[in-house]
């Protein structure tokens, strides 16, 4: 397959965004960029720092240096050459994260170092929330991800197990339909589906089954701009 593709994947919190990019990257040899993380990095540092001023927390965007290190299937955050990946899925920074997204400055910062990936000329595949409609809107391939709430709330709360965090299952399920709402919602580059994006709904269907549509629809690109 080609090297140099961008293909943005899209979709809520526990829509199987992260698996499924990862999955596709490593198969197609591209370069794995999980933005939601950079985002949790600046929500981990404010908590640290107790910023509550909207201007501290976009001064702290803008200056930190976000260091995202992917391989064997596992991302590490390294912000300001500290590595932070263990402290970036708790349940505090994912109560959090959603509001310190919203921020406008925050957005633009980060948006600014995520299309710096572009410049690299290789594939990308690049998940989050607004990858198809505000950091790439030319993506070559652009994919939205969603599922039901229940089994949303079920792949989080094994998440936490897995991290032997026991966090109440209706705690988990709020917090989902808050993150929604605010995300939905915000004023700046909010969640929805790009009008040219294909949507997948991965409630019923298995990760190999994800990563197989969407490697198609990848497919299906290189055909056509091959034949163009």
């Amino acid at each position: 397959m080609s090297k140099n593709l961008i293909v943005a994947i899209d979709g809520p919190a526990g829509s199987g965004k992260s698996t499924s990019a990862k999955l596709v990257a490593q198969k197609l040899g591209y370069l794995y960029i999980d933005t939601g993380a950079m985002y949790r990095a600046v929500t981990f540092l404010s908590i640290k720092k107790k910023l509550e001023s909207e201007k501290d927390i976009v001064e702290l965007a803008e200056s930190a240096d976000i260091k995202l290190k992917f391989e064997k299937g596992y991302t590490e955050v390294i912000v300001n050459n500290i590595n932070i990946t263990d402290e970036l899925r708790t349940y505090e920074v994912n109560t959090k994260v959603s509001n310190i997204s919203k921020i406008e400055g925050v957005r633009k910062a980060l948006v600014r170092k995520q299309r710096k990936y572009a410049s690299k000329n290789v594939g990308i595949v690049m998940e989050g929330r607004d990858i198809g409609t505000v950091v790439f809107p030319d993506a070559d391939v652009k994919i939205f991800l969603t599922a039901s709430l229940d089994q949303r709330v079920d792949r989080r709360a094994k998440e936490y197990e897995d991290k032997g965090m026991n966090i109440p299952v209706d705690n988990i399920k709020e917090n989902l339909i808050q993150r929604d709402r605010i995300d939905s919602t915000r004023h700046v580059s909010p969640l929805i589906k790009a009008d040219d994006a294909v949507e997948i709904d991965t409630s019923s269907v298995t990760i190999e089954q994800q990563v197989e549509f969407i490697l198609d629809e990848i497919k299906k690109r290189e055909k056509f701009i091959k034949s163009s």
